[in-house]
């Protein structure tokens, strides 16, 4: 199989090439050349475990590795998760479900596509022998189960970019505690927007690429979105028979990667009814689904900060697909919001989503009923998703453990929420270096400390 870029300036390339460049050279985002029709295996991949059910899917796309190195790959992925079933669902009622994404090693969604980027990355090492420097930028949860699905990968320099005082300081800790001397998160003052932004700059200078091995840990990657098209497919097949094909999966959403993963298997033909994208109070998306103008707004903190992000990177391949494949039209939008911070669509298409805001005094009463409904404790970014009225059977996407954010949580419902792990990283010391959110900057600190 083939992937092709969204803005089409570019031909076609392999799955390692789309996930070893992560951007492609002319900006654009990957996405496989035609979308399979996963129909067909589906009775048979209904009893697959977890491994074995990404094994496959996988298989469809990465053509060019080795099926036993594949299987390898993708059995090391999952060995660090802590729960057997690796994404549990939870029943609260009869038409109530929760998606458990927190049981890997950083306790966040994120461990499912990091894990597994880790070691293609480790693979593509070995098969090449060319060290690699990844770049990514985080609004709480990618750096940390970025930086610890590279932990121990010889030949590769780590360089993290999120915004300083702006996530949880667990979610800090997590990044900056690590002991490891490849491994740099770079504290940016500004917002999560500021860090994508210069990110993508870095990465669209294709020489300076080509000079430090530059990869991508963001959900810019192919792969990343690939991985996450799993659980979804986990998902369906582990709910009840008689309501897996009425069930609307809600998810909490900033960079529109995790909705845009279901949406996809549903594309491939997964008969799954629709989408909620749950917003934090940063609701560029809610305000799109609901107006259909997409328009740029100041990102508020909030106590979701995952979610506080204004401009979703992931929205370019939904737009490839909403406007029938048109890479100059997807050219065209791109262009107009990037110089005007807005683009209102004529005739936009939902497409099966719809949508949902939640601002911080609902999201802390959330916790707060879905505990005494319930007894479950939801984190912040997964209060988003039982806000609004309930319309038949959901399934609430839970992205990330309570205990990442334990003062939200003992103001919502007076009690504390804690996890050994992050327990543990309360004593270590925290290393952290200041860098102007420049692509200059970034260049230059890259350049000073790859480890060769």
């Amino acid at each position: 199989m083939q992937f092709i870029s969204t803005r089409g300036q570019v031909p076609p390339v392999s799955f390692s090439t789309a996930v070893a460049q992560g951007l492609a050279p002319d900006a654009g985002l990957y996405l496989p050349e035609q979308l399979p029709d996963l129909s067909p295996y589906l009775k048979e991949w209904e009893q697959l475990s977890y491994a074995e059910l990404c094994e496959a899917f996988f298989a469809i796309f990465a053509t060019d590795i080795d099926r036993d190195a594949l299987r390898g790959i993708v059995q090391r992925s999952y060995t660090k998760f802590d729960h057997e079933e690796i994404a549990p669902i939870v029943k609260l009622s009869d038409e109530l479900f929760v998606l458990e994404l927190f049981h890997g090693p950083t306790l966040a969604f994120k461990d499912f596509a990091l894990q597994l980027l880790g070691n293609l990355y480790e693979a593509q090492i070995a098969r090449t022998g060319n060290p690699i420097s990844v770049l990514g930028a985080t609004s709480g949860d990618t750096g940390a189960a970025a930086i610890h699905g590279l932990l121990g990968k010889q030949g590769v320099t780590t360089f993290i970019l999120y915004p300083d005082g702006r996530i949880s300081p667990l979610q800090e800790r997590q990044m900056t505690c690590t002991g490891a001397d490849n491994v740099f998160p770079l504290a940016i003052k500004g917002s999560f927007d500021d860090a994508q932004a210069a990110m993508k700059t870095v990465f669209e200078d294709r020489e300076f690429a080509a000079e430090v091995g530059l990869s991508a840990v963001n959900s810019i990657n192919l792969a990343r979105i690939l991985a996450q098209c799993v659980y979804y497919l986990s998902a369906f097949f582990r709910l009840p028979a008689d309501v897996r094909e009425q069930v609307t999966f809600v998810v909490p959403t900033g960079n529109f990667g995790n909705v845009l993963a279901g949406w996809l298997v549903q594309r491939m033909g997964v008969p799954i009814k629709g989408f909620r994208v749950a917003t934090n109070q940063n609701d560029i998306l809610h305000r799109l689904f609901q107006t259909g103008v997409y328009k740029l707004d100041a990102v508020a903190p909030s106590l979701a900060p995952s979610m506080d992000i204004q401009v979703a990177s992931n929205f370019e391949r939904f737009l490839y697909y909403s406007e029938n494949c048109d890479s100059a039209k997807v050219r065209e939008i791109i262009r107009t919001f990037k110089e005007s911070g807005e683009y209102s669509f004529d005739d936009f298409k939902s497409d099966g989503f719809s949508s949902s805001r939640t601002d911080d005094a609902e999201i802390a009463e959330i916790i707060k009923r879905v505990y005494a409904q319930y007894d479950y404790i939801a984190d912040p970014h997964t209060a988003c998703g039982f806000a609004g009225e309930f319309d038949g059977p959901e399934i609430v996407l839970s992205t990330a453990h309570p205990a990442k954010f334990p003062d939200t949580i003992v103001d919502a419902i007076g009690e504390d929420s804690t996890h050994p792990s992050l327990e543990a990283l309360k004593s270590r010391e925290i290393v952290k270096h200041a860098v102007e959110p420049t692509p200059e900057a970034i260049k230059a600190f890259m350049r000073q400390h790859i480890v060769r």
